[in-house]
């Protein structure tokens, strides 16, 4: 065979390779995250519609978390285990859920809002079940519901870590959140009008400090609010409002998180009033809307509890009567129905000293370490 054959020959050949190639790719291109698990890992069509299903057990469950929340457990092979849990946010709070595992475990996690309209959860979002993780900045107060689903094979010990964070720093230096002394939403002048802010209380010419990057669109003293600074965010296209400063910093124009804009005050309409920074957002078309979770400041909180070598997979209720709660706490949480002796659980995992678990009709809930034992 001469060299033009053979040059023919190796073209024809990767011609197909790459032909091949493309028909993969087109296959896999459209597929979601689950999808592409499925195809990868040759998944049979009765284990990923079973695994599937369990979405729709998650959505029913009514299980209530405070962030940040913490659970540690151990995912089993074939458990299908599906954790869900309804968190109320507000606009400006940035959603940060990630599963952390002792092995190359893939955790799919999803994001639903709670629609008043139709009654039901809407999906908002996907995590990345490459990372383990699921970020969100949250656009609408409301409840929201975190879906986390390992995939099916999981065999590892695994910690949840649920927490928010503001999306601005707070605005005024060294402030914190007892320093807040009227909300968003207050009446104004005997109920004619709302306050349209927070005023953060402070000592007079304590610096205020640009919560996020953006652009100065205006700097000077007019109307109620007296010494004033309007900071554009342009990414989010909305307007922070700074007012009632005793002075502002000259030459304002483009600034970053923390620069120096003024400093506290009580000029405009706040003469008579203690010193105070009022801050405000305002999004184009949609006028004034409530700052709070842009800055209100979370304590920081980690899961210091000794958890033990192995959490049972399974418990039985020890005592003649418990209950079963919507929350891993004793006060501000409701009774969801009561257990009886001997009474069978299944674990999903443990926040502190509260097991996190399904009864017998796949409901899920949490009940206290002191009610149950170790039924393996």
């Amino acid at each position: 065979m001469n060299s033009g054959k053979v040059f023919f020959f190796l073209l024809i050949i990767f011609l197909i390779s790459c032909s091949k190639v493309k028909e993969v790719a087109d296959s896999l291109a459209g597929l979601s995250a689950k999808e592409l698990y499925k195809k990868e890992e040759n998944i049979s069509d009765e284990l990923f519609e079973l695994s599937e299903s369990r979405i729709q057990q998650g959505l029913k469950d009514s299980l209530e978390v405070e962030l940040p929340y913490f659970e540690n457990g151990r995912l089993r092979p074939r458990n299908f285990a599906v954790y869900s849990y309804n968190i109320y946010l507000m606009p400006g709070e940035l959603l940060e859920a990630k599963m952390n595992t002792d092995s190359t475990v893939k955790v799919f996690s999803e994001l639903y809002k709670f629609d008043k309209t139709n009654q039901e959860f809407q999906k908002l979002m996907a995590g990345d079940p490459g990372q383990n993780s699921l970020n969100f900045e949250i656009k609408e107060s409301g409840l929201y519901k975190l879906l986390l689903q390992p995939e099916i094979e999981a065999n590892s010990k695994f910690e949840f870590q649920i927490e928010k964070s503001p999306s601005y720093l707070f605005p005024v230096v060294k402030g914190r959140n007892a320093d807040i002394g009227s909300y968003y939403g207050d009446m104004r002048d005997g109920g004619q009008r709302y306050h349209k802010g927070i005023d953060i209380f402070a000592k007079k010419g304590t610096p205020v400090l640009a919560a996020t990057s953006g652009r100065i669109g205006f700097t000077g003293e007019k109307g109620l609010g007296g010494k004033q600074v309007w900071l554009r965010d342009r990414e989010r296209k909305q307007s922070l409002y700074y007012a009632h400063l005793d002075s502002i910093v000259p030459n304002l124009k483009n600034v970053k998180p923390g620069d120096t804009l003024g400093f506290v005050g009580n000029t405009g309409n706040a003469r008579t009033t203690p010193s105070h920074l009022h801050f405000g957002i305002y999004k184009r078309s949609q006028g004034a809307i409530d700052p709070l979770g842009y800055v209100y400041l979370i304590e920081e909180e980690k899961d210091n509890t000794e958890q033990p070598e192995e959490i049972p997979s399974r418990l039985m209720i020890e005592s003649g009567r418990a209950n079963f709660r919507n929350k891993p706490a004793s006060s501000n949480s409701k009774i969801i129905r009561n257990g009886n002796a001997s009474e069978r659980l299944y674990v999903q995992g443990k926040a502190n000293d509260w097991f996190h678990v399904r009864d017998t009709l796949d409901k899920s809930l949490f009940i206290h370490e002191s009610l149950v034992r170790s039924a393996n």
